[in-house]
């Protein structure tokens, strides 16, 4: 089974920031199922309970980022339970350059919130934690809805483009 993972932070500190989302598309056979992880319910057991059966997890920049993230928060080093494959990197190799937004522009990859970027994503966070905004927490698991199955669409795009998984 593969795995699309994304997080959300507050922000791009490993020591005084921490993870507000961790969504997570896994697919098997194109079935695909969403599962984000909020709040408090982000921890190692709940994530080692939803990966548990993952072969190969897909991310974007997710070896500079979302993977130190995750192992300096929770203590759990993914690359040891699957294989950990970096879109970026495949991106680079087609002359896309940029974060997911731009690349996604760049291969015609439609998004529905447009506007909304990952300093966008914290602000959301805080008004959904300070005032107990719904809507800002509906836009926010909207927002890494978006991104986490369009790192499929991508991976997609990528094959046509003859690169090997």
């Amino acid at each position: 089974m593969d795995c699309y993972l994304d997080i959300e932070t507050t922000g791009l500190s490993f020591t005084s920031d921490y993870i507000t989302v961790v969504g997570i598309y896994l697919v098997d056979d194109n079935a695909g199922q969403l599962i984000q992880l909020v709040g408090g319910e982000i921890s190692t057991d709940n994530l080692l309970k939803v990966i548990s059966s993952v072969s190969t997890i897909f991310t974007y920049n997710g070896s500079r980022f979302d993977l130190p993230f995750i192992q300096r928060s929770l203590e759990l080093d993914l690359e040891h339970m699957a294989r950990h494959h970096d879109l970026m990197y495949d991106c680079w190799q087609c002359n896309l350059y940029g974060g997911l937004k731009r690349v996604e522009q760049q291969l015609d990859i439609p998004r529905q919130l447009k506007d909304i970027n990952g300093l966008e994503a914290i602000i959301l966070w805080q008004r959904y934690r300070n005032y107990n905004d719904q809507e800002a927490l509906r836009l926010l698991l909207e927002y890494n809805k978006e991104d986490v199955i369009n790192l499929k669409t991508l991976r997609e795009k990528l094959s046509a483009q003859i690169i090997k998984y």
